[in-house]
């Protein structure tokens, strides 16, 4: 159990950590209003590190609402995970899109201060998946008003792919192109057992109150994703993309977050190490992996071309 608990609180006491470090707590982070444009990062842990000490820190390259994407191609929104942010998820993904011509844009959702994760500073994603994923359609209608485009591509890490679903099941996909996740819990997780035991023992409130519902939402068989998934995985009209990684440590088994193609819509599923064995990332560390970007950037592609590196990239947890 306690090895559990360490999985599931990795990301939120990391952040921890790095407070008390830098000695900033969240009266500090309180204070902080204007947008900070975060370094290139090459890990997790270092984006992590620098997302504890600037909370509101946005990835460089994101949000330039002056940029024009390449040709063939419309604005890309980041939707982060669960306990992250718009930063550390994307420290590394976002400068190399932009370098590849891609427009993107990225935003920090899901906080009301009610649960004890969410004390944290730069910690986000922890209030319910119906709620985030309003925030995510608000937030996507501004960026297609603001860059004149009829559709946006989106693409989500963790709880962030989940709620892409949930804006296209509310909203149809008129306004979203391509969609590309990476260790989302589409299908739930038991976060090894947790859900299972959870539900044995009766915590589920506590869950809610020190994890946040976003907690509740993930686990397996929620009535959540049950009602999310009804009436299947897809939209049409929308081609997905939907990696998820062998060593992902959180959304267990790691298979739960491929998705079942339904009528009008493309789906493919891969895992990351296929064709890449030296891959070893986890659920934090892909967001980091050069393969995972460079899929990330083929899927995006009007042509779907693209070379896809194969570099060691390690776990974290």
């Amino acid at each position: 159990m306690k090895q559990i608990q360490r999985r599931l609180l990795a990301a939120a006491g990391a952040a921890a950590l790095t407070l008390t470090v830098a000695g900033v707590g969240p009266a500090g982070a309180a204070t902080q209003t204007e947008a900070v444009t975060g370094p290139y990062q090459l890990n997790f842990s270092t984006a992590l590190l620098y997302g504890g000490i600037h909370p509101d820190a946005q990835p460089r390259g994101a949000n330039d609402w002056g940029c024009t994407p390449k040709a063939g191609t419309q604005p890309v929104v980041l939707v982060h995970g669960t306990y992250a942010n718009q930063y550390n998820s994307f420290a590394r993904m976002a400068p190399e899109l932009t370098w590849a011509g891609y427009c993107v844009y990225s935003f920090n959702y899901g906080t009301d201060g009610t649960d004890a994760a969410a004390q944290l500073p730069g910690v986000y994603g922890t209030t319910g998946l119906s709620g985030n994923g309003d925030e995510l359609a608000a937030f996507a209608a501004t960026v297609r008003e603001r860059t004149g485009f009829d559709k946006v591509d989106m693409v989500g890490w963790s709880q962030g792919g989940t709620i892409i679903t949930d804006v296209l099941k509310k909203h149809g996909g008129a306004g979203v192109d391509d969609v590309v996740t990476f260790g989302a819990s589409h299908h739930g997780t038991t976060v090894s057992g947790l859900s299972t035991i959870a539900g044995v023992v009766g915590v589920t409130d506590l869950t809610r109150a020190g994890l946040g519902q976003a907690a509740v939402d993930q686990l397996r068989g929620s009535d959540y994703l049950t009602a999310l998934t009804a009436d299947g995985d897809t939209v049409p009209g929308v081609d997905y993309t939907v990696v998820a990684s062998r060593y992902d440590e959180v959304v267990t088994p790691y298979s739960s977050t491929f998705l079942e193609a339904g009528p009008g819509a493309t789906v493919r599923n891969i895992t990351l190490q296929d064709g890449c064995g030296i891959d070893f990332s986890d659920h934090l560390s892909m967001t980091a992996s050069p393969r995972l970007i460079d899929i990330t950037k083929r899927a995006l592609d009007p042509q779907g071309r693209g070379y896809l590196r194969c570099l060691p990239n390690a776990p974290i947890l």
